[in-house]
């Protein structure tokens, strides 16, 4: 009884005196080196990022500087499913979410490899292949060095491509003027999205093929019953397209699982979670398979599933599920390669709320979920179509 009084009283002795931020800070930084799953790919040293941003935090007298700083906190982890659920008008968009276009690291270069559909990217002359040079008029090489983690030696091609796509997607409240192959500069912000308020789109396609697309709708309860209503219209098509390539934000696995048990006559799993948490603490291994059940009408003809950079989070967790089960061909690109089951935390003192990958989560044949490509490994959007369609009529 002693020792738990001591205990208490010094930890209480500990935080006195601390101003809001410094205890809010303290919270964050516990909450991470207890629950993130990732640090053994993402190599980031957090004893040494706690050693360099504690300085700044000590000077922190208002909420919107600790925010600016949180926010480099979360770039250390570099991926988009460690973020705030707050932001700012200097806050850079999200990502996959708020980009339109796709960039990778490949010999010391910073190349576009992919671009997001419904975006006008394309028709102002971005194109495949071009070369990023420069961003807002700054080098972009010596822009990307600014924003790479700092608690580490060593920097990889996650940290690099997850650098420079934050900051292709820009802040809130400055234009965008992306520059390429040295002598080209496109004006993206005046690259728009037709805003869209259907959660699916669909139509037949020729040969009596059926499309489905939905649109970022995976967190959306009521979309289940849309979708259902779509599936029953085209029960008689001889094959079904699941276009999943606008799906950045994810979702639920309520929404995911409704989906893909309209597809499967038996129960099946379809992805693995890791809580590396419980062993990290607690010297345990857990380890769990998650199943589909099979849900209504069960369509049984040939189906492909589309992915690609703008498949995140719990779309991804579909694509690599049909793999899984064995109940569809994937025809795309790599996806948003998001990590893991995120969990929300609140900052007692801010209230500020931020999110982490908590749980690993992999293929049932064990690929971690951010390392699946597919097999039919297709860069063009509309050869990804013809693809589909092709598979569809072999496999009849």
């Amino acid at each position: 009884m002693k020792n738990i009084i001591y205990s208490i009283f010094f930890i209480g002795l500990a935080t006195y005196g601390q101003t809001k931020y410094q205890k809010d800070f303290n919270y964050y930084w516990n909450t991470i080196d207890s629950y993130f799953a990732y640090f053994d790919t993402q190599k980031i040293d957090w004893l040494e990022v706690k050693k360099i941003y504690q300085p700044k935090i000590d000077t922190i007298d208002n909420k919107v500087d600790f925010i600016k700083v949180l926010e480099e906190l979360n770039r250390e982890l570099h991926n988009g499913h460690i973020g705030l659920k707050t932001n700012l008008p200097s806050s850079h968009r999200l990502v996959p979410t708020g980009t339109d276009i796709w960039v990778v690291y490949k010999n010391a270069e910073f190349i576009i490899s992919n671009l997001r559909q419904g975006f006008s990217v394309e028709k102002i002359g971005v194109k495949l292949g071009m070369k990023v040079t420069a961003y807002n008029g700054i080098p972009f090489k010596e822009l990307v060095k600014q924003y790479l983690p700092k608690g580490t030696k060593e920097y990889n091609k996650s940290m690099y491509e997850y650098c420079a796509n934050m900051i292709i997607a820009g802040t809130h409240n400055t234009e965008r003027k992306l520059s390429v192959n040295d002598s080209l500069t496109f004006n993206l912000s005046k690259a728009k999205m037709a805003p869209t308020k259907k959660y699916i789109e669909t139509k037949m396609l020729p040969e009596s093929i059926g499309y489905i697309k939905l649109n970022n709708s995976l967190g959306e309860n009521d979309m289940v019953t849309q979708f259902d209503k779509a599936l029953d219209g085209m029960i008689n098509a001889k094959g079904v397209i699941l276009d999943l390539r606008e799906t950045p934000s994810g979702g639920n696995s309520t929404v995911a699982r409704a989906i893909m048990g309209r597809f499967i006559d038996k129960e099946m799993p379809y992805q693995r979670h890791s809580f590396t948490y419980e062993e990290k603490l607690y010297g345990v291994k857990r380890n769990a398979i998650e199943l589909v059940a099979p849900r209504g009408k069960t369509y049984t003809k040939p189906l492909v599933v589309l992915c690609g950079r703008w498949t995140g989070s719990m779309g991804e967790g579909m694509v690599i599920g049909f793999d899984a089960m064995k109940r569809a061909e994937i025809v795309g690109t790599d996806m948003a390669k998001l990590l893991g089951a995120i969990y929300d935390y609140t900052l007692p003192e801010t209230k500020i709320v931020f999110q982490l990958p908590v749980e690993k989560l992999f293929h049932i044949n064990g690929l971690p979920r951010e390392d699946f490509k597919p097999n039919h490994y297709i860069i063009d959007t509309k050869e990804q179509i013809r693809k589909a369609i092709q598979l569809i009529n072999l496999s009849l």
